[in-house]
This record gives C-alpha cells, structure tokens and sequence, in this order.
C-alpha cells in the first residue's frame, strides 16, 4: 500500500494510530511518535538524555538517543511482536525530544535532568529516557521516587554500579550505591540481572551473574524478578551492555560473557506483571557500533517497554 502521510513525526493530526512513512524515510523520531513539547492527552513519554561525560572507559552514549530514535523507524506501521497490537491504538505517545543539558557544566547535569524529568511526570505520563551514559539514572530515580516513593530496581547489566560515591561524584559506575544510601531504591525488593563484573558492596541487592542467567530459563529469570519485586512500585533501568558484545559491541564498557538478545528480550516479554513506574535503556555508543547491532536492540528494549505498559494500561491495571 503506498504511503497516505510523510514525516508522520511532524505531520500526524493525532497522538494514537502507527505511521505510513516508509521506514527508509521520513522524520525520526522514536517509532514515528509526534515530535512536542506538549503534555496534554499524553499518555507515555519518551525523551532523550545525550550525556556521557561521566564515562569510565569508552566515551559515545552522547549520540545514542539518536542512534536508537534511527534504529526504531522499522517497528512502526505493523503490528508489534510479540505484543500482538499496535501499541499506539489506544495508548497516546510522543516524542518529547532531548533534554537541554549545559555541556560545560557537568555539575548542573543531574540538577537539569531532575527538574525537566519532574515536570514531565508531573503530567501523570509514563516516562521512558533514552541514553546517554547510566549516570542518568540516578537524577531520574530522584525524580520518580519524589512521586512514587522507594522503589525497587530491575537492573539488566554487566556492572553492579555500586562503586563509592561522595554525593558529587559524576559517575555511571556509582548512582545505584547513592540510590541506595539516599533512600530512593529498596535494596530488599531490587535485583540486577546479567553481573559479570566484582564490586565493593553489593547493598544488599540480589544478583544473578551471568553464568546464573546462562543456565537459567527465561521463564525462571522473570519469575525470580517478579517474585524478588514484591508488587512494589518499580524502575526498570536496562544497559545495553548487559548483552553479551556479540550482540551489543557498541557500547563503552563491552563484558565478554553475556546473554543474547533474544534470551533477555524474552525475559522483558513476560515482565507484565511488575508495577513499572518509569524505564531507560542505556550505554549505546553508536561510534563503536557495526551494522546499527547495538541500536536495533537498544530501539527493541525500549519498545519492549512501551509494549509493557501497553499491556498494563489494556489490562486496567
């Protein structure tokens, strides 16, 4: 059939439906959704954060919201596997964009994302960030925890992020520690999926190392997420490192060992059940990418998200 509309991320008349945009054209935006900045009748938001300045080895993650809005121009128009729906029929989404961030300013860099995350969930919209390197997520915690309270954290990552942190530290490696200390996360209720690395502390959060995650299935790999969660209220945080590099090499700290796509992108698939309050994925750094690899699972986890809360909001809950 050939296209009815073009550039469906400017032109589009609504904020439901899928595009026509053949997916070699057209505007860019993340799944063809309405590029604005306003909120009204919104639904889900899903913004980028181009940061990386607190990077401990490969800096790139500045450009992964582009590589990932590029990489998802092809789940648009069908309907989504394995959602079986489109995810826009009754779920109004839009791009809101980047978030405006100082780049000669790093210090001001979480105090930003804070206040601009705060007023986009202040619309009652559900909020899924693109990044930018994992220090991000510390100011998002910040954000929805004001809202939610404590919540528990569904981490899917090679690195326990758990490294010390004075409080002013501008680091990917630490914001799950400060989360932690400053009452954000419940460590008894938070697990971190795909760990191939050694830190310090462990906060009392429960790991499955990736040699866990290789012999286990991944229906036993959701179980054991939902059944350690709780039903409370839940952040899930994805960097894309937690694949092995086979399937995600463009990212800044790539750890050999990890699971394949399609084993964690199973996991995601039957993570309906836990009560997702905000999500991110991560650390895709286009630079040291092949083939949009580590874009294409990037756009496909985040989809993941929207298509789970696609099934929250269908299901009434």
């Amino acid at each position: 059939m050939p296209s009815t509309s073009i550039d469906h991320a400017f032109t589009s008349t609504g904020l439901t439906s899928a595009a026509s945009d053949p997916t070699f054209a057209g505007a860019l935006s993340f799944m063809r959704r309405r590029f604005t900045k306003s909120l009204e009748g919104v639904d889900a938001v899903v913004w980028g954060i181009p940061f990386d300045a607190a990077t401990s080895n490969r800096p790139g993650a500045r450009f992964g919201p582009q590589a990932i809005r590029r990489a998802s121009a092809i789940f648009d128009n069908d309907p989504q596997y394995p959602f079986n729906r489109d995810l826009f029929a009754d779920m109004a989404v839009i791009d809101y964009g980047d978030c405006l961030l100082d780049y000669g300013n790093h210090q001001d860099t979480p105090g930003a994302i804070e206040r601009q995350a705060t007023a986009i969930l202040d619309s009652g919209a559900f909020m899924l960030t693109l990044g930018g390197d994992h220090f991000i997520t510390w100011p998002l915690l910040k954000a929805h925890a004001a809202k939610h309270g404590p919540l528990a954290l569904v981490q899917f990552d090679a690195h326990q992020d758990t490294w010390f942190d004075d409080g002013r530290r501008i680091d990917h490696g630490s914001f799950v520690a400060r989360a932690v200390r400053d009452g954000l996360v419940d460590p008894d209720r938070s697990i971190q999926i795909g760990i191939r690395t050694h830190a310090p502390e462990d906060f009392g959060i429960q790991l499955l190392y990736g040699h866990q995650v290789e012999d286990m299935s991944a229906g036993d790999i959701a179980s054991t997420i939902i059944s350690h969660t709780k039903g409370a209220p839940t952040y899930l945080t994805f960097d894309i490192d937690c694949l092995d590099p086979a399937y995600a090499p463009g990212t800044g700290t790539p750890v050999a060992g990890g699971p394949s796509s399609a084993k964690i992108l199973s996991v995601l698939q039957r993570l309906h059940q836990l009560d997702i309050r905000g999500a991110d994925v991560v650390e895709v750094s286009p630079a040291y990418d092949h083939a949009d690899i580590t874009a294409i699972a990037g756009a496909t986890v985040a989809m993941y998200m929207l298509g789970l809360h696609a099934e929250r909001r269908a299901s009434g809950r």
